[in-house]
């Protein structure tokens, strides 16, 4: 497979370059990235609609990556809690290595075609749940596995990569290709390849928390209040809300513990 994250960077000799012009060179290549998740658009709505009708449906959303795409995946489940309010297993990041390589790299853990599954089988996953696969390259034997074991299972398989085709997207109900082209230092996937997997979740899981009630408006409304920031955010949302003053919006926000239910208690 001729795997476009692995060829060559079109720079030369960057090791000689000034400051600026490294500088320069990465953000002309990270300027690429949207228009190549642009490109990708009717295939991330795709795998959107999916997962959201499956998660209304009561099943749960699985990232499953190694490295650079294992860590993305980990951020973006373990925000969806504090983000829009849903239970910390709705939204589930699994790395390969484990918890341990979120921080330190395990070696050969992305080699591996059957522990993917054997860690998704410690959340019971089955047929009404949702399977993503990160890889930049599309060939990662611990994502590939995961992939065609669940879905042998019936679980709804997509994936992220930054290649055409491969082993994942033959596995994927709903792959999503962004080809960014060579990184700016050659092979280094936490890079462009990177950008555009963050890009992609980002787009993924707040089109399906929308579409699962969870934003009233454009606002967070079942966000959770974790610190004075949001809980101040959520003051300022009652308030434009309700068309009341400060103290009343904090007091109807601390009795019911969210926007929503601030809301909602005081309109019925």
């Amino acid at each position: 497979m001729n795997r476009i994250t692995e060829q060559e960077s079109k720079y030369h000799n960057i090791d000689q370059m000034s400051v600026i012009e490294i500088l320069t060179g990465i953000n002309n290549e990270d300027k690429l990235v949207p228009l190549a998740v642009e490109k990708a658009l009717p295939q991330i709505e795709k795998l959107a609609s999916a997962v959201a009708e499956r998660m209304n449906n009561g099943g749960r959303l699985f990232y499953i990556g190694a490295g650079t795409s294992g860590r993305l995946g980990v951020v973006d489940a373990s925000e969806c809690p504090p983000t829009f309010g849903v239970p910390f297993d709705k939204v589930v990041g699994i790395i390969a290595g484990g918890d341990t390589a979120i921080r330190r790299a395990v070696e050969f853990a992305e080699d591996d075609d059957q522990q993917a599954w054997l860690d998704l089988q410690e959340y019971d996953i089955n047929e009404k749940d949702c399977l993503v696969g990160l890889a930049a390259s599309g060939t990662t034997p611990y994502v590939v596995g995961g992939l065609n074991t669940a879905r042998k299972h019936g679980v709804l398989t997509g994936c992220i990569i930054c290649n055409e085709g491969g082993p994942i997207v033959a596995e994927s109900d709903f792959p999503v290709e962004v080809v960014a082209g060579p990184e700016f230092l050659t092979g280094s996937t936490r890079m462009k390849s990177g950008t555009a997997q963050k890009l992609v979740l980002n787009m993924l899981s707040t089109t399906v928390m929308i579409k699962m009630g969870k934003v009233k408006g454009n606002r967070m409304v079942d966000m959770q209040l974790t610190n004075h920031k949001l809980v101040d955010r959520g003051t300022q949302m009652v308030m434009a809300e309700l068309n009341i003053g400060h103290d009343e919006a904090a007091g109807l926000l601390s009795k019911y513990g969210s926007v929503r239910k601030a809301v909602e208690a005081t309109k019925s």
